[in-house]
Protein backbone atom coordinates (compact mmCIF):
# COMPACT_ATOMS: atom_id res chain seq x y z
CA UNK A 1 0.00 0.00 0.00
CA UNK A 2 1.08 3.56 -0.64
CA UNK A 3 0.02 6.94 0.73
CA UNK A 4 -0.68 5.55 4.20
CA UNK A 5 0.54 7.61 7.14
CA UNK A 6 3.25 6.08 9.32
CA UNK A 7 3.26 6.18 13.10
CA UNK A 8 6.06 4.83 15.25
CA UNK A 9 3.99 2.19 17.06
CA UNK A 10 2.10 1.17 13.89
CA UNK A 11 -1.21 1.73 15.64
CA UNK A 12 -3.08 2.77 12.50
CA UNK A 13 -1.57 -0.01 10.41
CA UNK A 14 -2.30 -2.62 13.09
CA UNK A 15 -5.93 -1.54 13.25
CA UNK A 16 -6.24 -1.68 9.46
CA UNK A 17 -4.58 -5.10 9.28
CA UNK A 18 -6.93 -6.45 11.94
CA UNK A 19 -10.01 -5.04 10.21
CA UNK A 20 -8.96 -6.61 6.89
CA UNK A 21 -7.90 -9.89 8.53
CA UNK A 22 -4.26 -9.69 7.50
CA UNK A 23 -2.17 -11.23 10.31
CA UNK A 24 1.15 -9.82 9.08
CA UNK A 25 2.06 -6.20 8.47
CA UNK A 26 5.22 -4.22 7.89
CA UNK A 27 6.22 -0.58 7.59
CA UNK A 28 9.33 1.54 7.98
CA UNK A 29 9.60 5.24 8.57
CA UNK A 30 9.36 6.86 5.13
CA UNK A 31 11.31 9.81 3.80
CA UNK A 32 8.09 11.76 3.36
CA UNK A 33 8.02 14.64 5.80
CA UNK A 34 11.56 13.94 7.03
CA UNK A 35 12.84 17.49 7.24
CA UNK A 36 16.22 18.68 6.03
CA UNK A 37 18.05 21.86 7.00
CA UNK A 38 17.82 23.19 3.45
CA UNK A 39 15.40 25.21 1.36
CA UNK A 40 15.06 22.43 -1.20
CA UNK A 41 12.38 24.11 -3.29
CA UNK A 42 14.10 27.51 -3.31
CA UNK A 43 11.11 29.50 -2.10
CA UNK A 44 13.11 31.31 0.57
CA UNK A 45 11.52 29.40 3.47
CA UNK A 46 12.70 26.44 5.53
CA UNK A 47 10.71 23.60 7.03
CA UNK A 48 7.94 23.44 4.43
CA UNK A 49 6.55 20.18 3.05
CA UNK A 50 8.77 20.50 -0.04
CA UNK A 51 11.89 20.94 2.09
CA UNK A 52 11.64 17.39 3.40
CA UNK A 53 13.46 14.40 1.90
CA UNK A 54 10.10 13.51 0.38
CA UNK A 55 7.09 15.81 0.18
CA UNK A 56 5.24 15.66 3.47
CA UNK A 57 3.57 17.99 5.93
CA UNK A 58 4.80 15.88 8.84
CA UNK A 59 7.19 12.98 9.33
CA UNK A 60 5.44 9.84 8.08
CA UNK A 61 2.91 11.66 5.91
CA UNK A 62 1.83 9.38 3.06
CA UNK A 63 4.19 6.47 3.63
CA UNK A 64 4.12 2.83 2.56
CA UNK A 65 3.00 -0.43 4.17
CA UNK A 66 2.74 -4.13 3.43
CA UNK A 67 -0.12 -6.36 4.59
CA UNK A 68 0.34 -10.11 4.22
CA UNK A 69 -1.30 -13.45 4.92
CA UNK A 70 2.20 -14.93 5.03
CA UNK A 71 5.15 -14.47 7.36
CA UNK A 72 7.31 -11.40 6.71
CA UNK A 73 10.97 -11.86 7.61
CA UNK A 74 11.53 -8.37 8.98
CA UNK A 75 15.04 -9.27 10.18
CA UNK A 76 16.19 -9.76 6.57
CA UNK A 77 14.68 -6.61 5.07
CA UNK A 78 17.01 -4.37 3.08
CA UNK A 79 16.02 -0.71 3.22
CA UNK A 80 17.48 1.43 0.45
CA UNK A 81 15.56 4.53 1.51
CA UNK A 82 18.68 6.27 2.81
CA UNK A 83 20.67 5.88 -0.43
CA UNK A 84 21.78 9.30 -1.66
CA UNK A 85 20.48 10.22 -5.09
CA UNK A 86 23.93 11.22 -6.30
CA UNK A 87 25.30 7.76 -5.45
CA UNK A 88 22.89 5.81 -7.66
CA UNK A 89 24.64 4.50 -10.80
CA UNK A 90 23.91 6.68 -13.85
CA UNK A 91 21.88 9.12 -11.77
CA UNK A 92 21.02 12.47 -13.37
CA UNK A 93 20.61 15.29 -10.86
CA UNK A 94 19.20 18.73 -11.68
CA UNK A 95 21.89 21.12 -12.80
CA UNK A 96 20.55 23.64 -10.29
CA UNK A 97 21.17 21.36 -7.29
CA UNK A 98 24.04 22.60 -5.14
CA UNK A 99 26.76 20.28 -3.90
CA UNK A 100 25.57 20.88 -0.32
CA UNK A 101 22.05 19.69 -1.15
CA UNK A 102 23.34 16.79 -3.25
CA UNK A 103 25.32 15.62 -0.22
CA UNK A 104 22.12 15.08 1.82
CA UNK A 105 19.41 14.45 -0.79
CA UNK A 106 18.11 10.90 -0.66
CA UNK A 107 16.80 9.20 -3.78
CA UNK A 108 13.64 7.76 -2.24
CA UNK A 109 10.64 10.03 -1.94
CA UNK A 110 8.93 7.51 0.33
CA UNK A 111 10.95 4.30 0.40
CA UNK A 112 12.66 1.47 -1.46
CA UNK A 113 12.34 -1.83 0.39
CA UNK A 114 13.52 -5.37 -0.32
CA UNK A 115 11.22 -7.55 1.79
CA UNK A 116 11.39 -11.38 1.97
CA UNK A 117 8.10 -13.21 2.56
CA UNK A 118 7.62 -16.93 3.24
CA UNK A 119 4.64 -17.89 1.06
CA UNK A 120 2.87 -21.16 0.26
CA UNK A 121 4.86 -21.34 -3.00
CA UNK A 122 8.16 -20.67 -1.26
CA UNK A 123 10.17 -17.53 -0.48
CA UNK A 124 9.14 -14.43 -2.44
CA UNK A 125 11.00 -11.12 -2.24
CA UNK A 126 8.99 -7.93 -2.62
CA UNK A 127 10.72 -4.94 -4.21
CA UNK A 128 8.43 -2.17 -2.98
CA UNK A 129 8.51 1.56 -3.66
CA UNK A 130 6.50 4.72 -4.21
CA UNK A 131 8.04 7.38 -6.45
CA UNK A 132 7.46 11.12 -6.61
CA UNK A 133 5.08 12.41 -9.29
CA UNK A 134 7.17 13.80 -12.17
CA UNK A 135 5.42 17.17 -11.88
CA UNK A 136 5.14 20.07 -9.41
CA UNK A 137 8.61 21.40 -10.22
CA UNK A 138 10.11 23.86 -12.69
CA UNK A 139 12.35 23.88 -15.76
CA UNK A 140 15.08 22.15 -13.74
CA UNK A 141 12.82 19.03 -13.85
CA UNK A 142 13.79 17.99 -10.34
CA UNK A 143 10.83 15.69 -9.81
CA UNK A 144 10.93 14.26 -13.31
CA UNK A 145 14.59 13.29 -12.97
CA UNK A 146 14.10 11.93 -9.47
CA UNK A 147 11.06 9.91 -10.53
CA UNK A 148 13.09 8.26 -13.28
CA UNK A 149 15.99 7.35 -11.00
CA UNK A 150 13.60 6.04 -8.32
CA UNK A 151 12.43 3.54 -10.92
CA UNK A 152 15.76 2.74 -12.51
CA UNK A 153 17.46 1.84 -9.22
CA UNK A 154 15.57 -1.46 -9.38
CA UNK A 155 17.52 -2.46 -12.45
CA UNK A 156 20.70 -1.91 -10.44
CA UNK A 157 19.24 -4.05 -7.64
CA UNK A 158 18.57 -6.84 -10.13
CA UNK A 159 22.11 -6.39 -11.44
CA UNK A 160 23.44 -7.14 -7.96
CA UNK A 161 24.78 -3.65 -7.22
CA UNK A 162 22.98 -3.49 -3.86
CA UNK A 163 23.72 -6.94 -2.51
CA UNK A 164 22.88 -10.34 -3.93
CA UNK A 165 20.32 -10.03 -6.73
CA UNK A 166 16.96 -11.52 -5.71
CA UNK A 167 15.61 -14.40 -7.79
CA UNK A 168 11.97 -15.07 -6.88
CA UNK A 169 10.84 -11.46 -6.64
CA UNK A 170 7.91 -9.19 -7.36
CA UNK A 171 8.52 -5.53 -8.20
CA UNK A 172 5.51 -3.54 -7.05
CA UNK A 173 4.47 -0.03 -6.19
CA UNK A 174 3.39 3.34 -7.50
CA UNK A 175 5.91 4.44 -10.11
CA UNK A 176 3.81 7.52 -10.93
CA UNK A 177 4.89 6.95 -14.51
CA UNK A 178 2.99 5.77 -17.58
CA UNK A 179 4.97 4.01 -20.33
CA UNK A 180 3.03 5.76 -23.07
CA UNK A 181 1.66 9.10 -21.88
CA UNK A 182 1.49 11.72 -19.18
CA UNK A 183 4.39 13.63 -17.67
CA UNK A 184 7.80 12.16 -16.94
CA UNK A 185 10.28 9.92 -18.71
CA UNK A 186 7.90 7.37 -20.19
CA UNK A 187 10.78 5.68 -21.99
CA UNK A 188 12.25 4.66 -18.62
CA UNK A 189 9.03 2.89 -17.66
CA UNK A 190 8.88 1.21 -21.05
CA UNK A 191 12.48 0.04 -20.61
CA UNK A 192 11.70 -1.57 -17.26
CA UNK A 193 8.63 -3.30 -18.68
CA UNK A 194 10.80 -4.77 -21.44
CA UNK A 195 13.34 -6.17 -18.98
CA UNK A 196 13.46 -9.93 -19.65
CA UNK A 197 13.84 -10.59 -15.93
CA UNK A 198 10.27 -9.32 -15.39
CA UNK A 199 6.85 -10.27 -16.67
CA UNK A 200 4.09 -7.71 -17.29
CA UNK A 201 0.75 -9.44 -16.64
CA UNK A 202 -1.61 -6.58 -17.56
CA UNK A 203 -0.10 -4.62 -20.42
CA UNK A 204 -1.65 -1.25 -21.13
CA UNK A 205 -4.44 -1.19 -18.56
CA UNK A 206 -4.78 2.16 -16.74
CA UNK A 207 -4.58 2.09 -12.96
CA UNK A 208 -5.60 5.63 -12.05
CA UNK A 209 -8.28 8.09 -13.09
CA UNK A 210 -7.71 11.75 -12.40
CA UNK A 211 -10.49 14.35 -12.69
CA UNK A 212 -11.29 15.88 -16.06
CA UNK A 213 -8.90 18.78 -15.48
CA UNK A 214 -6.08 16.32 -14.73
CA UNK A 215 -4.06 13.94 -16.90
CA UNK A 216 -6.94 11.47 -17.29
CA UNK A 217 -6.54 7.70 -17.13
CA UNK A 218 -2.93 6.55 -16.81
CA UNK A 219 -1.07 3.41 -15.90
CA UNK A 220 1.15 4.33 -12.95
CA UNK A 221 0.94 1.43 -10.46
CA UNK A 222 2.55 -1.93 -11.15
CA UNK A 223 2.86 -5.50 -9.92
CA UNK A 224 5.63 -7.13 -11.96
CA UNK A 225 6.62 -10.68 -10.98
CA UNK A 226 9.94 -12.23 -11.91
CA UNK A 227 9.86 -13.94 -15.29
CA UNK A 228 10.33 -17.36 -13.69
CA UNK A 229 6.95 -17.20 -11.93
CA UNK A 230 3.80 -18.64 -13.50
CA UNK A 231 1.13 -15.92 -13.70
CA UNK A 232 -2.36 -17.41 -13.26
CA UNK A 233 -4.37 -14.21 -13.51
CA UNK A 234 -4.06 -10.45 -13.11
CA UNK A 235 -6.15 -7.32 -13.23
CA UNK A 236 -7.04 -3.88 -11.92
CA UNK A 237 -9.99 -3.42 -9.56
CA UNK A 238 -12.04 -1.00 -11.61
CA UNK A 239 -15.67 -2.16 -11.58
CA UNK A 240 -18.19 -0.87 -14.10
CA UNK A 241 -20.80 1.56 -12.72
CA UNK A 242 -23.49 -1.16 -12.75
CA UNK A 243 -21.24 -3.69 -10.99
CA UNK A 244 -22.30 -4.27 -7.35
CA UNK A 245 -18.65 -3.89 -6.31
CA UNK A 246 -18.69 -0.30 -7.59
CA UNK A 247 -20.29 0.77 -4.31
CA UNK A 248 -16.96 0.08 -2.62
CA UNK A 249 -15.50 3.06 -4.46
CA UNK A 250 -18.24 5.50 -3.45
CA UNK A 251 -20.63 7.56 -5.54
CA UNK A 252 -17.84 9.35 -7.38
CA UNK A 253 -15.58 6.31 -7.67
CA UNK A 254 -12.88 8.06 -5.65
CA UNK A 255 -13.49 6.75 -2.13
CA UNK A 256 -10.06 5.12 -2.20
CA UNK A 257 -8.47 7.93 -4.22
CA UNK A 258 -7.61 8.10 -7.90
CA UNK A 259 -5.46 4.96 -7.79
CA UNK A 260 -7.02 1.53 -8.26
CA UNK A 261 -5.89 -1.73 -6.73
CA UNK A 262 -3.62 -3.81 -8.98
CA UNK A 263 -3.52 -7.56 -8.37
CA UNK A 264 -1.65 -10.57 -9.72
CA UNK A 265 -2.12 -14.27 -8.94
CA UNK A 266 1.20 -16.11 -9.25
CA UNK A 267 2.22 -19.72 -8.83
CA UNK A 268 5.52 -21.45 -8.20
CA UNK A 269 8.48 -20.76 -10.40
CA UNK A 270 8.77 -22.52 -13.72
Amino acid sequence: MTDIDYDYDALALSALAEALDYPQHFALRPNTGLQTDFDLDGDGRFGDARDAQGYGRFSGDGGMAILSQFAIDATQVTDLSDVFWRDVPNAVLPTTMTSEIAAIQRLSTSGHWIVPIDTRIGPVTLLAFAATPPVFDGPEDRNGLRNRDELMIWQHVLDGKYGAAPSNFVLLGNANLDPLGGEGYSTAMAEVLRDPRLTDPHTGKPTANWPEDGPGNLRVSYVLPAANFTVRDAGVFWPAPDDPDATLLGDDGLAAGVHHLVWVDIDSTT
